[in-house]
């Protein structure tokens, strides 16, 4: 789904070719995003702006890998970008990269940074919210890696959009008790009372 910005067009990759781009890094990566939640419930059932790529910041120079001849952009500060040149290490507050195969392309692709500690993954929302690393992505039939959805739901509950309610009622019939009672807590420790609460504790 094309779309315009201040930095240009957007035209995402299909999620085939972001799964080939990315295929041949051996650290952890991730489909993340609304593309991660139709993974987790077995079915495409709405339009996406973009196609996100997760990362653990550790790893984040595998980018450069996955996409060598590509324009790597950070949004450092947030809501600027600026190149990201390979070999950089980006500060910890940049947790978003748009990516382009060159200066008249549009953007195809969008890497996300999270972080980490030891085998644990850590919110860049609240860093009390964590999950071991082997827990924090599912693989797909097909063999996509892609970001477990109550981690995904849990960055979407900030602010829900109309997407995001969507993503979530779409999403918690395939939840287990586990993973909606650690939403719930998640959710609860990062934002407080949420209107998705009682829909997980039902």
């Amino acid at each position: 789904m094309r779309r315009e910005t201040p930095w240009g067009a957007w035209d995402p990759a299909s999620l085939s070719e972001a799964v080939a781009m990315f295929s041949t890094l051996r650290t952890p990566w991730w489909i993340a995003g609304g593309y991660a939640i139709e993974l987790a419930v077995g079915r495409p059932f709405r339009d996406h702006s973009d196609v996100d790529v997760l990362l653990l910041r550790r790893d984040q120079l595998a980018a450069h890998k996955a996409l060598p001849s590509w324009e790597l952009w950070a949004a450092d500060p947030p809501g600027v970008l600026r190149p990201w040149t390979a070999g950089e290490i980006l500060p910890g507050t940049v947790h978003d990269v748009w990516c382009r195969p060159g200066p008249v392309d549009p953007w195809r692709v969008q890497v996300m940074l999270d972080e980490s500690d030891g085998r644990d993954w850590i919110s860049r929302r609240d860093q009390r919210v964590r999950m071991p690393i082997g827990e924090v992505g599912r693989v797909s039939a097909e063999g996509v890696p892609y970001l477990a959805p109550e981690v995904q739901l849990f960055y979407k509950a900030k602010r829900p959009r109309a997407k995001d309610e969507q993503d979530f009622g779409e999403t918690l019939p395939v939840l287990g008790p586990g993973r909606r009672r650690w939403l719930a807590e998640a959710i609860s420790l990062a934002y407080g009372d949420h209107p998705w609460l009682a829909r997980l504790r039902g």
